[in-house]
């Protein structure tokens, strides 16, 4: 399935698609919630009642994508922890001049960071090297605590595309990442989660960026070091990770800071990033 979330008169919901132009609204097609963390909470049985919704689409709960406002498929709202992994491609870490790691390094971003398609990319404050990083994320789909790679996928929901914005200038100077990776808006993601039966291999998945049209960054989720499996057993053996939390995986070289001279965002930039069998998203750096 294709799930969504998105604003339909006023009306915040979730849904699937059903095909390129329309979406089976969730809730009013059934008892379902509207927002993706509490139908993810549902676990197995709400993955099954959505594929029985859409086996027999109910015309008054099937709306046209056009007459929708997109949503980042999980919000700000719904508070999910977003944790990242940096240096997770080698070719990255040779641009970054870093050794890769022998173990997944993780950070943070807060949930605050979130936005969706379309959403602005809001400049901070004294910004001077602003950059971008397409990445696969990860959706969970229930708690998950000391799992072992060789169940991992069990917690897996599914797939969706995700931007890690970074402030390279905060980066360096503060001594840790917290204002450089988690100032507002620095993580749209979207348009959709792809359950995790549509992508049976996420490693086997294209990524890449473009900056104003110019592709950036192009790439394969191939080159990934520490696997999805490896991820969630590493990360759930320190924390507990819930239905809707998101890993964002690493991100492929070509970044801005990686490019000779290097080539950081402005205000007016637009940044289009993408995932194979999930989509792009677009969004507009602004002051």
């Amino acid at each position: 399935m294709r799930l969504l979330a998105f604003v339909h008169r006023g009306r915040r919901s979730i849904g699937a698609e059903l095909d390129a132009g329309r979406v089976l609204d969730l809730a009013l097609a059934g008892a379902m919630p509207s927002s993706m963390r509490a139908f993810l909470e549902l676990g197995d049985e709400g993955m099954a009642a959505a594929r029985r919704l859409l086996e027999k689409p109910v015309q008054g709960a099937i709306l046209q994508k056009r007459d929708l406002h997109m949503l980042g498929p999980i919000s700000s709202q719904e508070r999910p922890k977003v944790i990242c992994i940096g240096l997770n491609y080698a070719d990255h870490a040779a641009e970054s001049g870093s050794k890769v790691p022998d173990e997944p390094m993780m950070f943070a971003k807060y949930c605050s960071t979130l936005c969706g398609p379309g959403d602005n990319i809001l400049a901070p404050p004294s910004h001077s090297k602003l950059d971008y990083e397409v990445e696969l994320v990860i959706v969970i789909g229930k708690r998950a605590t000391r799992v072992a790679q060789s169940e991992a996928y069990d917690y897996v929901a599914g797939y969706t595309c995700g931007h890690d914005v970074s402030e390279r200038a905060f980066q360096r100077s503060d001594g840790q990442w917290l204002r450089a990776k988690s100032s507002d808006t620095f993580a749209p993601i979207g348009p959709v989660v792809v359950t995790k039966d549509e992508i049976p291999d996420p490693h086997a998945l294209k990524l890449g960026t473009k900056v104003n049209g110019e592709v950036r960054q192009n790439s394969s989720t191939q080159q990934i070091i520490f696997k999805v499996p490896k991820l969630v057993e590493f990360i759930s053996s320190y924390l507990t990770l819930d239905a809707g939390d998101l890993i964002f995986t690493g991100t492929p070289p070509g970044v801005g800071f990686g490019m000779n001279p290097p080539q950081y965002l402005k205000p007016g930039d637009t940044i289009e990033v993408w995932v194979e069998k999930i989509g792009s998203i677009t969004n507009t750096v602004v002051e």
